[in-house]
């Protein structure tokens, strides 16, 4: 029980997913290959740990019929969970891959509204749940101040939990500095961060961890592939090579398996490796964050086994 990852998301959704061979404006657009998942960055995190063997628990804000869905497609790919209610409704996000060029056009509706006693309640349901790590990841609906994850992450870190942060703008501001354990901003999450472009990210990720802003910083580079910043210097690798399919939930797999690898006691090295296989086992299929333990494996280095469970 120690070893398992506790993640928060305040904003999941339902994760709708097809093709159709191009957008066209006014036009009736007819879909093929639809797909439904269970999604929100906490919520992709826990599923991941999960495909890969790991011991997971997502915490959820959820509400409505949409709400009421997200739970039974968390019950049925058997991923422990716990729904904290709210009165609003869960947000449905619907992405449209263009068989003709390949481009994926997303949609994402900012979410319902949370009051502060919502917001409140599912944060301490995963204060209160065993687990080694916590990982809050994904925005912050309206309603939710941009301290919510500061205050998280302090009273995480007296409770003795390492805390894992994945999101972007305010909130990842106002956390930094309060005992992080891990953030995992895109290049452009982190250009947000510092207000200007970044043409060193190895170089900006040292210097948030000099300062204090966590003890590791991991970049996502997409072609580029990722990196990796502790206190004994920056790891970089590139992209793992393979078709891209889909970028939805790619740095959220990224994270799970990165966060899983640190759980069992791997090195940044191996932890690395693994989120960097995990994406790439992502983005090569369909839908939110799907992948398999076999297929993720098939693209790690020789001699980046972990520890069993």
């Amino acid at each position: 029980m120690e070893r398992r990852i506790v993640t928060l998301t305040l904003n999941p959704a339902i994760d709708l997913a097809s093709a159709t061979p191009i957008l066209q404006p006014t036009h009736k657009i007819r879909t093929t290959g639809e797909q439904v998942d269970p999604g929100g960055g906490g919520v992709n995190v826990a599923r991941v740990v999960h495909a890969l063997g790991g011991a997971a628990l997502a915490v959820v804000a959820a509400g409505g019929a949409t709400g009421r869905f997200l739970t039974e497609l968390l019950e049925e790919a058997e991923i422990p969970f716990r729904a904290v209610p709210i009165a609003g409704r869960t947000r449905v996000s619907f992405t449209v891959r263009e068989t003709e060029t390949e481009r994926e056009y997303r949609f994402v509706p900012e979410g319902p509204r949370l009051e502060e006693p919502e917001w409140r309640a599912a944060c301490e349901a995963a204060l209160v749940a065993p687990g080694a790590f916590l990982v809050a990841s994904g925005s912050l609906p309206p309603g939710v101040p941009a301290g919510a994850y500061a205050e998280l992450t302090r009273r995480a870190r007296a409770a003795g939990r390492r805390v894992v942060l994945d999101t972007s703008g305010p909130a990842l501001a106002a956390a930094l500095g309060q005992g992080l354990d891990l953030i995992k901003p895109s290049l452009r999450e982190l250009e947000s961060l510092l207000g200007h472009k970044v043409s060193d990210p190895a170089g900006e990720a040292a210097a948030l961890v000099a300062a204090g802003a966590a003890r590791m910083v991991a970049v996502t580079l997409g072609a580029g592939g990722a990196l990796l910043a502790t206190a004994d210097g920056v790891l970089r690798r590139p992209a793992l090579p393979g078709p891209v399919r889909s970028a939805v939930g790619a740095g959220d797999a990224f994270l799970g398996a990165l966060v899983l690898a640190l759980a069992r006691g791997a090195t940044p090295a191996v932890a690395l490796d693994w989120g960097l296989a995990a994406g790439a086992t992502a983005v090569a299929g369909l839908g939110t964050a799907r992948l398999t333990r076999a297929e993720t494996e098939a693209r790690l280095p020789t001699g980046s086994e972990l520890a069993p469970c």
